[in-house]
């Protein structure tokens, strides 16, 4: 079977196509670099660098007559745009996801696997569970709104060419998903700031004191990026038609819970670092999926609590399997 991943030189494309490759599967990997350093070529995958977004870049392709499943993961983040530049989302995510769904259509491919952001969810916001098949609202204001309102015209296209031309289609929400990646830098409103749980990470390796904000009691979903991996596996097997999915672990994971965690696991040794409650700071967003669709339809089951989670994301660190596409954590130092 083939798969050809789109966005496979981002964090999850990147995971996904060495994962399908280990399994067997004929991949070839497409990403907007120009360069992935020959990454891919010395793991026997094919890599193409098109642009998305624009139409003519798919010729670059030409060769490929026959794909059966297309992972869509390409188009640019909040989390990596440095400033403000919402044309950018449309170009990659609608634009983008139109161009995708013509090339499906030419090269007769049976599925594709698209993953949606959960900020369509944000209403429904809190301990109760949200359900995968949801009315889908997002946020009119902030530096997600104009990504939002993209992925979600996304997920409106991919519908209409499963209704206009049977395109099988499984569109993913995916909440936190914890993969090591070198770069432990994102950006708010533009500004680039480290990622929580990397900080605390780096903390806890230095023996430094870490706050828990807040109630301490707040719970959010997170995902180990091997079982996003099943997720995306099931969905090629499956004989269905698809539909939205999310995706989740076994449990939502507290705040307390995530900060113990990560001490107890990435602190160094005879050196731990101290908790300090500060209940008057802000408190964490709260928001936990339902994944009893996914189960039931796609037989999914998270095979990663938090602390196993934590534990094989070290392990991935202390490896840098993907050192030759994304270099190491000193090539991203902040400035």
């Amino acid at each position: 079977m083939k798969i050809i991943v789109f966005g496979a030189t981002g964090t999850i494309g990147a995971y996904s196509t060495m994962y399908f490759k280990d399994k067997g599967y004929d991949v070839i990997a497409v990403g907007k670099r120009e360069s992935d350093n020959g990454f891919f070529a010395i793991n026997g995958i094919p890599y193409y660098s098109v642009d998305i977004s624009n139409k003519n870049d798919f010729s670059k392709l030409e060769a490929i007559e026959q794909v059966d499943i297309i992972l869509h993961l390409a188009g640019v983040m909040p989390a990596a745009m440095k400033g403000y530049e919402p044309r950018k989302y449309i170009d990659s995510i609608v634009i983008g996801t139109l161009n995708v769904l013509n090339f499906a259509l030419k090269t007769h491919v049976k599925k594709i696997i698209f993953s949606q952001s959960r900020a369509d969810s944000n209403y429904l916001m809190g301990k109760k569970p949200i359900p995968s098949d949801i009315v889908k609202k997002f946020p009119l204001t902030g530096d997600h709104a104009v990504y939002s309102i993209c992925k979600n015209a996304a997920v409106d296209m991919i519908e209409h060419y499963y209704y206009q031309y049977k395109l099988k289609r499984f569109i993913l929400r995916l909440p936190t998903i914890y993969a090591y990646h070198p770069n432990k830098y994102f950006y708010v409103d533009g500004i680039k700031k480290t990622i929580a749980y990397r900080l605390i990470m780096d903390k806890a390796m230095k023996g430094e004191d870490v706050e828990i904000w807040g109630d301490p009691s707040k719970a959010k979903e997170i995902v180990y990026i091997d079982d996003a991996l099943q997720l995306f596996e099931k969905c090629v097997i499956s004989e269905m038609d698809g539909g939205m999915y999310n995706l989740g672990g076994p449990a939502a994971v507290s705040l307390e819970e995530q900060i113990k965690g990560i001490v107890d696991v990435f602190s160094i040794s005879g050196v731990k670092s101290k908790i300090i409650y500060c209940p008057d700071k802000p408190d964490a967003r709260e928001f936990v999926n339902d994944i009893s669709k996914t189960h039931h339809d796609l037989g999914y089951e998270p095979r990663y609590d938090y602390n196993s989670l934590l534990l094989a994301f070290k392990k991935e660190m202390e490896l840098q399997r993907f050192k030759g596409l994304w270099g190491e954590e000193r090539d991203y130092d902040f400035k």
